[in-house]
């Protein structure tokens, strides 16, 4: 395979975003560590091309410029919006960015008998493209869902969106519950948050399910512990340290070491109970004491998902979708097919 330095140079996100892909698949975790070597790869590569095509005399090094430009001035903003707006994650906006750096314009790579991308679009932005893949291969994945569900004869209303799972399984899944007492939400409690409430008081869901009138008394809280940010490993995912609170700490000062870790057996620490006797589960003195948001979990939201995991063996689960999966794959399609939607409104004559 050949191609020009850059371009072969630009391959190394290949190996990147398959790990990626994996880890995202299997944690919904990415450090932010991967990206930064990516993209400082990428500022370099721009660097040195867009020194070798000044002063862009030509129409096609000006072409250049604009499609840089248009990566750059558009796409990392577009998803920077989309986080914002709850669209993506900040991982998948994080990857999306890396890409507009690294792979403003189409590489070419030529084979014996051919040149790989195959199909380029009119406008010439490469992480466009590997954008336009990634939501077409995501569309699949309702439709995978669905299939599921149909060949386990979980037919239902919500057999499209989301997947039956035991209760006993929720302490490693992801996703959000996709039901309450009264029926099915799409704004369910998010399996994250509740592994946080259930490592801040200590609990487990099993637990929780022993005795629900126990764990729904905020009087029984006496000791709490870090929450975590709820990734399915027990320990932080930024690489902190677990800790524990107990009732005694009258400044709410957070001691490191000491005490049972969350869901050990231990002897509770003396002090007034932590949430107030209006408060069930302690909702709101767990959204209270934790820093920033449990992705986006309200009180109401926490004690209507505890009274669901609590009652019910099986539960009907919306898993989400790791996006950075299938923009892998989007982008592998961009390296060789090139854009999908573009090829095909190409082959109907529509372009």
């Amino acid at each position: 395979m050949l191609g020009s330095v850059p371009d072969l140079l630009r391959l190394v996100v290949v190996p990147a975003f398959a790990w990626a892909a994996w880890r995202d698949h299997r944690t919904r975790r990415l450090p932010n560590r991967l990206w930064y070597p990516l993209v400082g790869l990428g500022v370099a590569l721009l660097g040195w091309e867009l020194w070798l095509r000044a002063p862009f005399a030509a129409v096609a090094d000006r072409l250049f410029l604009i499609r840089v430009v248009v990566s750059v001035g558009l796409v990392v903003p577009l998803s920077y919006a989309f986080w914002r707006l709850g669209g993506f994650g900040g991982a998948d906006a994080k990857a999306l960015m890396t890409l507009a750096v690294l792979l403003p314009t189409y590489p070419t790579y030529y084979l014996e008998t051919t040149a790989l991308p195959l199909v380029e679009t009119t406008l010439g932005v490469f992480s466009l493209t590997v954008l336009s893949n990634t939501v077409l291969v995501g569309l699949a994945y309702p439709v995978a869902l669905t299939l599921r569900n149909a060949l386990s004869r979980d037919v239902g209303p919500a057999m499209f969106l989301a997947r039956r799972l035991p209760a006993a399984a929720l302490p490693t899944a992801h996703g959000r519950l996709f039901e309450t007492r009264e029926g099915f939400t799409r704004r369910g409690l998010d399996l994250d948050a509740l592994r946080m409430y259930l490592r801040w008081r200590g609990s487990t869901l099993a637990a929780v399910r022993a005795d629900p009138t126990g764990h729904r008394d905020p009087g029984s809280i006496t000791r709490t512990y870090d929450p975590t940010d709820g990734a399915v490993h027990a320990a932080r995912s930024d690489g902190g340290e677990a800790r524990v609170r107990t009732a005694d700490d009258g400044d709410g000062r957070i001691e490191t070491g000491g005490g049972s870790g969350p869901g050990d057996e231990g002897e509770a620490a003396g002090g007034d109970p932590i949430a107030d006797a209006d408060d069930p589960w302690g909702a709101e003195a767990f959204l209270a004491s934790i820093d920033g948001t449990a992705y986006g979990t309200t009180p109401e939201t926490l004690r209507e998902g505890l009274e669901v995991v609590a009652a019910r063996r099986e539960i009907w689960v919306s898993p989400g979708l790791p996006f950075v999966v299938p923009m892998f794959l989007g982008l592998l399609l961009a390296f060789t097919y090139g854009d999908l939607l573009f090829g095909a409104l190409s082959a109907l004559g529509m372009v």
